[in-house]
């Protein structure tokens, strides 16, 4: 059985965690240590039962913690070359992954991590580098694609594929555009190197997906240009324009900035087509 939990998402701290009854994977380590051992043991897990790590990119919101668990809880850290190089580089990141602990995957190559066969997939960002995870476990296919400035094709082959999709919804841009920012910030946020809008998140769902998707989850909105029921409301809408039902066909979940999720129980799709 595979489980998913979001214990923060967005520009104060990203960190996801999968696990299975032998094995856990945390995806990006954004949120303190000591919150994050507050977290696990509020849900009655232990942070030794994690086995490996991967990171998306190197902004301080997916990283800052990054050294301080590994090295504490000796986990490999997988991300590709570049993003290692840029985590050295980041002053936020004050302790350091371990040499021992590097691990370098390749973009498009999928490599067996544990439990899971992990595909990583460039997504384009203005970070040193940035990829998304296709993680598959046991018939389960899970899709990560956060801090994404548009949506490609490569992504959406795999939006295409996968049953269960955390992705993007940073921004409304009527807010942003009216809102406080300077405007070279708007800009670089509305870039394809930017942030996905509610409404780009939207279409690249209904675009994309097969009726093997069970389930979305809105990640990494804004807390000034954005708020949980308008994102919720603008995905919902455009996916019911497309013919696409909440609630029916797929759930709509939108994760919290700055608290856990509740655990999710992830299914293979076989197991409602029977």
């Amino acid at each position: 059985m595979l489980n998913f939990i979001s214990f923060g998402s967005g520009s104060s701290g990203n960190c996801y965690y999968l696990f299975t009854p032998t094995d856990g994977l945390l995806i990006d380590t954004g949120v303190g240590l000591r919150t994050l051992k507050k977290n696990f043991m509020d849900y009655g897990l232990s942070l030794s039962f994690v086995k490996n790590i991967l990171i998306t990119h190197d902004h301080a919101d997916h990283v800052k913690s990054v050294g301080c668990i590994s090295n504490e809880y000796k986990l490999p850290v997988y991300t590709t070359r570049e993003v290692h190089s840029g985590i050295v580089r980041n002053y936020c990141v004050q302790r350091k992954i371990a040499t021992e602990y590097v691990r370098y995957i390749e973009k498009d190559m999928p490599i067996i991590i544990g439990d899971f066969s992990v595909t990583p997939f460039s997504v384009p960002h203005d970070s040193t580098d940035n990829v998304g995870y296709f993680i598959e476990n046991k018939g389960v296919t899970f899709c990560i694609i956060t801090d994404a400035g548009c949506v490609t094709e490569e992504m959406a082959s795999y939006i295409s594929r996968t049953n269960y999709l955390v992705i993007e919804a940073n921004h409304d841009e009527v807010m942003l555009k009216n809102g406080p920012y300077p405007q070279y910030l708007k800009n670089r946020i509305l870039s394809n190197n930017g942030h996905l809008s509610n409404a780009a998140c939207a279409l690249a769902v209904a675009e994309n997906m097969t009726e093997k998707l069970r389930a979305i989850w809105l990640c990494h909105l804004s807390e000034d240009n954005n708020h949980p029921e308008l994102a919720r409301k603008t995905v919902e809408e455009i996916l019911d324009n497309y013919g696409i039902t909440v609630g029916i066909d797929l759930e709509l979940e939108v994760l919290k900035r700055k608290t856990p999720s509740g655990v999710f129980e992830l299914t293979p799709y076989s197991d409602i087509t029977q």
